[in-house]
């Protein structure tokens, strides 16, 4: 039954319109005059939740993701966007690419290696659009009784699932300590939140962490960094956002305004210390002072997919099932590229 009080096509704008437009003579200015700024007050609010655009972001582990669409969201960068960004936790990359696969997700955070695996393969028809990490913002830590690679043989090496980045780097790193993956370690499966105990524990010897959670283990005295990978100069798309290919075609205005906040937000990680610290403290992230200038130092100000870090990617998954293996074959950088031209990002950071 429509409602008596307000005809179905009025708006709130348009009512408050109407009413001034009633007002009249010398005796109505004042309350023309405070009409007036609730007119400019209601167009200036906030959209409604139900007027914002949906976007779906998958994003697996609880680091250097997780904590910038805090920090954005904190920021109210997606907000000033018309966006209503969900972030989905998924405990691994490959599970994550499920999702995506399924229709289930419109963009894809913080795995780009498990994400190209997908596509590598032919079961996922998605595109590069971000790259805000071209490093690698990991740890290899492993118990102090291992003193030098050759001691992890026969022992335990946790990742977080198969075909995961975390899979997929560990393996790379096995290799350049010249150990055979497949038979000089035990690499098991174990979610983010189980591998720090486990290692405390002694269950586990080895184990790839992210630079937010180092403190926490060296902290117990159990456990040392034998490589710290955001010191090894190797270009590695790590972080960014994979979509499908469609979304592009269809949704292409909507990914512009959420690349535009993503490059807003990293801007805001990078300058605005305080508020980021507060962000990775009520994540319960330990030891923010150092990890924070760890990661902000690694945040690329100008996000576009580069080739060479890309096609490390694409060489780092390939295997017998891969149909794509370029790296120009899974790239789209034009949204990036078109905020860039607009002069945004200089406009941003004073240039």
């Amino acid at each position: 039954m429509r409602s008596k009080e307000t005809p179905e096509s009025e708006t709130p704008v348009s009512s408050l319109l109407t009413t001034y437009s009633l007002l009249k003579g010398p005796t109505m200015r004042k309350n023309r005059h405070l009409l007036l700024s609730a007119i400019v007050a209601t167009l200036l609010a906030p959209l409604p939740a139900s007027a914002q655009q949906l976007v779906r972001v998958g994003y697996s582990g609880t680091g250097v993701a997780k904590n910038l669409h805090k920090t954005i969201e904190r920021a109210g960068l997606w907000k000033k966007r018309g966006l209503d960004v969900r972030l989905i936790y998924f405990t691994s990359g490959a599970t994550m690419a499920q999702a995506m696969v399924g229709g289930d997700l419109d963009l894809a955070d913080s795995d780009v290696p498990a994400m190209l695996n997908a596509v590598s393969v032919g079961a996922l028809d998605g595109k590069l659009i971000s790259v805000y990490v071209n490093r690698f913002p990991f740890a290899f830590v492993v118990r102090n009784d291992i003193k030098t690679p050759e001691d992890l043989k026969g022992k335990q090496v946790a990742i977080s699932r198969f075909g995961s980045s975390s899979d997929v780097t560990t393996r790379m790193l096995l290799r350049q300590f010249n150990l055979d993956p497949e038979k000089d370690v035990r690499i098991i499966q174990a979610t983010g939140t189980t591998r720090v105990p486990a290692m405390i524990a002694g269950q586990l010897h080895g184990t790839l962490l992210g630079t937010y959670d180092v403190p926490i283990i060296t902290d117990s005295g159990c456990c040392r960094v034998m490589v710290d990978m955001l010191e090894l100069p190797i270009d590695y798309a790590r972080f960014g956002q994979v979509v499908p290919t469609q979304l592009l075609k269809t949704k292409r205005d909507l990914l512009l305004k959420f690349a535009e906040g993503l490059i807003e937000g990293i801007y805001v990680f990078k300058t605005n210390k305080e508020l980021a610290l507060s962000v990775l403290r009520a994540e319960g992230v330990k030891g923010p002072e150092y990890s924070y200038p760890r990661v902000a130092a690694a945040m690329r100000e100008r996000p576009i997919p580069e080739t060479k870090g890309v096609q490390a990617v694409m060489d780092s998954v390939r295997n017998a099932n891969s149909k794509i293996t370029q790296a120009k074959d899974v790239i789209d950088g034009s949204l990036i590229e078109e905020i860039d031209r607009s002069g945004y990002i200089k406009k941003l950071y004073g240039r």
